[in-house]
C-alpha cells in the first residue's frame, strides 16, 4: 500500500499557474508508474498526466499537453504537476495515484490502485 497526499490547489485566474505536490509514503519502491487525474462535478474522472517512475517516462492528455509537465523527485517521494496557462475548464478536483500494472493506457484510471484524496483547483475568468 502507498499513501498518498496531495497538496498546492488553489484558486487562480485565467492564465495563471499552479504546481501541485504529491507526497508518497509506504511501500513507495512498489511503484511502477504514477499520474494526475482530474474530476469535475458531474463529470468522469479524466488522465491527465503519468510517469514511469524507473526511467521518467511521460505521457499527456491532449488537452493538456504543452501547458502541464508532470516531474517527480525520487529521493523525497514527491510528484509535481506544473500547470500553466490556466484554463477554466481546468477547474477540478486533481488525484495523484500509484500504479503496478498497466491496463492499457498510462492515462485509465483502471491502471492505478492507490489514491490521494485530491486538491481543488479552480480557474476563474
Amino acid at each position: 500500500q502507498v499513501q498518498l497526499v496531495e497538496s498546492g490547489g488553489g484558486s487562480v485566474q485565467t492564465g495563471g499557474s499552479l504546481r501541485l505536490s504529491c507526497e508518497a509514503s509506504g511501500d513507495t519502491d512498489r511503484r511502477v508508474f504514477m499520474g494526475w487525474f482530474r474530476q469535475a462535478p458531474g463529470k468522469e474522472r479524466e488522465g491527465v498526466a503519468s510517469i514511469v517512475t524507473g526511467n521518467g517516462y511521460t505521457v499527456y492528455a491532449d488537452s493538456v499537453k504543452g501547458r502541464f509537465t508532470i516531474s517527480q523527485d525520487r529521493a523525497k517521494n514527491t510528484l509535481y504537476l506544473q500547470m500553466a496557462s490556466l484554463k477554466p475548464e481546468d477547474t477540478a478536483m486533481y488525484y495523484c495515484a500509484a500504479g503496478f500494472r498497466p491496463s492499457g493506457s498510462l492515462l485509465r484510471s483502471s491502471s492505478y490502485r492507490d489514491w490521494g484524496q485530491g486538491t481543488q483547483v479552480t480557474v476563474s475568468s
